[in-house]
């Protein structure tokens, strides 16, 4: 049973540009409503899918940027992650942690969306042993 996301922006038209631009998201479906906003666009990334609305603050539909931030992490992982983070960053995208090899075996990178969502972008470079990223997460945090 996959999860596919269902994100809130302000702005859905320009957050689907956006979405297209920094990961090569293709448009399947939408949903407008007589007001003229978008209760869904559907979009496929990679083979993943991704649901994105306007806000309905009069249903409590709400984007991160009226809520005050986000609580979520939606994570790519891709072939080239140098290349796919550099896309997003060129597409309006705000870096919170550059690229990185970390610990358990990722390129890792994180950036915030224009709309305030967060993504994590990894490319998978070396195999670790589940004890080691134990270990190298306990001195991590310690």
């Amino acid at each position: 049973m996959p999860i596919t996301p269902h994100i809130v922006v302000q702005g859905a038209e320009s957050a689907v540009a956006f979405y297209r631009d920094a990961f090569g998201a293709e448009e399947l479906d939408r949903i407008p409503t007589p007001d003229g906003r978008l209760m869904s666009v559907q979009l496929r990334i990679s083979d993943g899918m991704l649901h994105v609305a306007d806000e309905f603050p009069e249903m409590g539909v709400l984007a991160p940027s009226t809520i005050g931030g986000t609580a979520v992490v939606l994570s790519l992982e891709v072939a080239d992650a140098e290349a796919v983070f550099a896309q997003a960053i060129a597409a309006g995208g705000q870096v919170r942690q550059p690229l990185h090899e970390m610990f358990w075996g990722d390129l890792h990178g994180q950036l915030d969306d224009p709309y305030g969502h967060r993504w994590n972008v990894s490319q998978h470079v070396r195999d670790v042993g589940h004890d080691e990223i134990v270990a190298a997460a306990a001195r991590a945090f310690a």
